[in-house]
Parts: C-alpha cells; structure tokens; sequence
C-alpha cells in the first residue's frame, strides 16, 4: 500500500491587508484628529473639510472610471466644505440652506456641458453632496457644544471600538455570513463583537467624557453607534461592489482611500449628534 499523501497545511487567517501600514496610518491620523479637535475647534472643521473633499473627489472618480457618470466635482468640492463650516457656524439650518445651494450648483454647473447623460451625472452629484459632506456637518454641529471636543471623541471612540469589535471577534470566531452578497467578510458573530465592544466603550464614554451623561444612556449610544456603523460599511461595500473596485482609493496604505475610512463613520454621525441631543442636550 502506497503511503497516504501528507495532510496539507492549514492557511492561517489573513486581514487581507498590510496590518502594520494600516495601524502606522491609523495611529497617525488618530494624532492629527485629536491635536487639532483639542487645539482649537476651527482647525479640526478644517480637517474635515479636507477629508470631505478628498472623499468628493474619490467618488466621483470612481464613478467616473466605472460607470461613466460626471459628477461635478467643482461645485461638488466648494459646496461640500462650505457647508461643513455652514454646519458649525448656523448649526442644522446653515446645513440644510449649503446643502440646497450645493445642489442647484451642481444642476446649473452641469448644463454648462451636452446634455447627454445630465440626469444621471446630477442625479449622482447631488447623491454625493448628501452622502458626504451633509452626513459630515453633523460631526461639525457636535463641536459646537461647550463639551464638543468630548463629544467628537465619544463619536469617534465608539465608531472606531465597533470596528475593531467587528474585525476582532470576526476574524476569531466568525462563520455565519452576515450579509455575503454584499460584503462576505462579515459575519454575525463580528456583528455581536461590535456591539458589545460598542456599548461597554458608550457606557465609559458617557458615565466620563460626557457632561451630564449617564452610563445606561451609553449603552443606548453604544448600540446605535453598532448599528449605523455596521450598515454605513454595508452600504459603501453595495456602491463598492455595483463600481466593482475593492478600495475607493489608494491614498491611505493598508486602508485604501479616505472614502474607505468614512464609510461608517459618515451615517453614524447623525446619529451620535441627535442621541446627544437627546440625552443631554444641545449646550
């Protein structure tokens, strides 16, 4: 009898990315948010006015390149940084007026061109002005709290713990697909990791960051926060998937583009700004 072939080595699980890159840039981009939230809050609206037209700009060039759809990027850009600080300076209303004004640029700026395709070139430019620096304002209109900076950090912790709580738990312990036609990394068990992950870090984040705040109400946030981050990944793995790219850009090694790092933190501000509100107020 011949001798039975060796058994053949077991693959180790792999992140599918550069993991060392990915925590260098992770931990330097955490600096430059945090030294400019603390410093002083007009920087840090500056810093994510940049993000959000970087993240304009890869949008619409995917866009672009895969589906032949013209966003204007010029209205698109200008319009998107004024109203984050429309956001910070007027609050919800300056928002919504940047918002609408951006809009009608976008429609006015593209008749400028055949009119061939103008439907679904504006129809995808306004899309973008809502998905990105709208969604955005709302991390700008947390600042304007006298506890803002607090505020932006409790955002940001939590978003961040959840993600990690995904990936950690998922990659350890993952095997029920969560959704596998839209992102097959995901799992359920990733999902529970996210949300407890998520609601211990909002009970310490409340009960110690937050004026006011209470460590149940955290455990509310913290569950919210699991939630909208989870879909703001699956939506963008939707657009992602539909464009049939991997990475919205390669700005940000081992985390691909800007866009790449917003996609949950994007529909988790709103979030986050009205659980505040909420719970303990505007002020």
């Amino acid at each position: 009898m011949p001798d039975a072939p060796p058994p053949a080595p077991q693959q180790k699980k792999s992140a599918g990315r550069d993991l060392g890159a990915a925590i260098g840039v992770g931990v330097g981009l955490g600096v430059v948010i945090v030294a400019s939230l603390f410093v002083v809050k007009a920087v840090f609206v500056g810093v994510v006015a940049v993000a959000v037209v970087v993240g304009l700009w890869e949008l619409t060039k995917r866009l672009e390149e895969r589906k032949g759809i013209n966003a204007p990027l010029v209205p698109l850009a200008l319009g998107g940084a004024a109203m984050v600080v429309a956001g910070y300076v007027r609050g919800a209303e300056g928002a919504w007026v940047a918002m609408a004004l951006t809009a009608l640029a976008v429609l006015v700026w593209r008749m400028t061109e055949p009119p061939e395709g103008y439907l679904k070139d504006v129809t995808a430019g306004v899309f973008a002005a809502f998905y990105v620096p709208f969604l955005a304002t709302f991390v700008a209109m947390m600042l304007t709290a006298d506890d803002g900076p607090w505020r932006v950090l409790t955002f940001l912790l939590l978003t961040v713990v959840s993600d990690t709580g995904a990936y950690a738990i998922g990659w350890r312990f993952g095997k029920t697909k969560l959704a596998p036609r839209i992102s097959p990394g995901k799992t359920r068990e990733g999902l529970l990791g996210a949300v407890s992950f998520a609601m211990v870090a909002g009970a310490l984040c409340m009960q110690f960051l937050i004026d006011d705040g209470s460590w149940w109400q955290g455990l509310l946030l913290g569950l919210a926060v699991a939630a909208s981050a989870t879909l703001g990944d699956l939506g963008e793995s939707m657009i992602k998937r539909d464009l049939g790219i991997k990475d919205m850009g390669t700005l940000l090694p081992g985390h691909g583009g800007i866009m790449d790092r917003l996609d949950s933190l994007l529909p988790t501000a709103p979030v986050v700004w009205l659980l505040l509100v909420l719970f303990v107020g505007s002020g």
